[in-house]
């Protein structure tokens, strides 16, 4: 029988990811737990494995679409037992409907339980049987009041008789109004597009935003190709855009990871207030603590940088100031003191702005925080960061240093309190000892913070105390 395999949430109530390559085809054999698909969430890239053994009926989804959590994603025809046990292909599916589901055979509807889930990499697959959407919320009418249709007849002027009518084209007005999401819908708003006019390409027929761009890019030609010639030796102003446009203009659709990334950003920038303060820092010290690092054993087979000490140090600083290391309840009114680090490190990934999170990060030693930090990087410079490593933080490091930048203003991960941002490690002319001049190793930290948790005090002690350790590492060890 054929089974239909839904794209499942993978972690944290997503609520759609897109189809980023299919491992399998139709007519291919897959087995259960085979990798049959890479989805990109807006978490990270996840491979989902097979809750079937089969053959491969219809892939469903193309890639690059994306899908929502709930929508059929592959057709797997599942051998089904025959009377005498052996295994055999079912009969060709017929045809159904959305809401028909797929039945388990051998099996009495009136006294069998719910069917087993079969165990899988990502959860526990599926529960067998179809899912739907809610309900679509439809305008709300009054007695005797429906929306107005082409086909109602016109108003009778004041006095004379109304004429007949033969009842309200109530499921014509409905069918007018086009399947769309409301970020698609505002799309078409912006761009003066019609919805009800367009025929959608997307599940059920709703309206993709590659179809309402379609539709802008034709109303645009269209109407550049009605401009009026313009006169002998002018140029009209559509040919001078056209001219300095040209094709010096990619369009890049925003999905995944970074649609995610921004919209998480902008939700952060706006809803806790920032505030960033800025410390200078000689780092000669923790420079030549680095490369006495990597002599020693513990440290073999370890990228040891000076991200490293700066992550130890503000473990540090969160020890002795735990109120950094927290978060704002807005439906509570509260703030929540996290009593673990997990520490977050920002990675610029292929696919966008990636924060994997090393869980319990104040626990570590400082060669196994070397250990889980690398790791951790290399996974998400690969795409394979799993949902779990990228959620959860409560605390942020951005190494802004390794682009050469010496300072920037960090935007706080949505939940946290604090981000640190390294700049680049530099030669600089210093002032040793209080009256001598020198040539130092010099860098600058800026913290930014959520002011309804952390007020400036707090703040330039967490500060003062990384820079602090940064300059004579060995207050590392007096204050772990």
């Amino acid at each position: 029988m054929d089974m239909q395999f839904r794209l499942p949430d993978v972690g944290e109530g997503l609520t759609e990811a897109d189809i980023v390559a299919w491992h399998v085809k139709p007519g291919e054999p897959v087995a259960i737990n085979q990798i049959i698909v890479e989805i990109e969430t807006a978490k990270a890239v996840v491979e989902l494995p097979s809750p079937y053994a089969g053959t491969v009926s219809a892939l469903l989804v193309a890639e690059g679409q994306t899908v929502d959590v709930g929508t059929p994603i592959i057709t797997v025809n599942v051998p089904v037992a025959a009377e005498d046990g052996t295994p055999q292909e079912a009969d060709a599916p017929k045809q159904t409907g959305a809401a028909d589901a797929p039945k388990q055979t051998g099996t009495d509807d009136s006294d069998a339980g719910p069917p087993a889930r079969q165990p899988v990499l990502v959860g526990y697959g599926v529960k067998p049987g179809s899912t739907s959407r809610r309900p679509r919320k439809r305008p709300p009418t009054r007695p005797g009041h429906y929306p107005a249709t082409p086909n109602a007849p016109a108003a009778a002027p004041p006095g004379a008789a109304p004429p007949p009518v033969s009842g309200p084209d109530i499921a014509g007005f409905f069918r007018q109004r086009a399947l769309a999401k409301p970020p698609v819908r505002r799309l078409a708003r912006d761009l003066g597009i019609d919805l009800g006019g367009l025929t959608g390409s997307g599940p059920e027929g709703s309206v993709t935003r590659g179809d309402v761009q379609k539709a802008a890019g034709e109303v645009r030609d269209r109407s550049v190709s009605e401009e009026s010639e313009p006169a002998a030796g002018q140029q009209s102003v559509a040919d001078l855009s056209r001219g300095e446009q040209g094709t010096a203009e990619e369009r890049i659709p925003v999905r995944g990871v970074r649609k995610h990334t921004a919209a998480a950003m902008v939700a952060s920038a706006f809803s806790a207030p920032h505030v960033t303060e800025f410390l200078q820092v000689d780092v000669t010290e923790t420079m030549a603590a680095v490369r006495r690092a990597r002599e020693l054993p513990e440290f073999a087979g370890v990228r040891v940088s000076p991200l490293l000490f700066v992550a130890k140090a503000l473990l540090i600083a969160v020890r002795r100031n735990p109120m950094i290391n927290s978060s704002w309840d807005e439906a509570a009114q509260e703030i929540v003191v996290k009593r673990t680090v997990n520490l977050g490190i920002a990675v610029a990934a292929e696919r966008g702005l990636l924060v994997p999170n090393v869980k319990g990060a104040d626990a570590l030693p400082l060669a196994d925080l070397a250990r889980a930090v690398d790791e951790l990087a290399a996974t998400a410079r690969a795409g394979k960061s799993s949902p779990s490593d990228l959620s959860g933080g409560t605390i942020t490091i951005t190494n802004v240093g390794v682009f050469g930048v010496d300072a920037g203003t960090p935007i706080l991960m949505p939940g946290e309190a604090a981000i640190l941002a390294f700049g680049r490690v530099r030669a600089a002319p210093w002032v040793v000892n209080g009256d001598s001049l020198a040539i130092r190793k010099v860098t600058t930290l800026s913290l930014s913070f959520d002011h309804r948790i952390v007020d400036g005090q707090l703040g330039s002690a967490v500060l003062r105390d990384v820079g602090s350790m940064l300059e004579d590492p060995v207050r590392m060890l007096a204050w772990s």
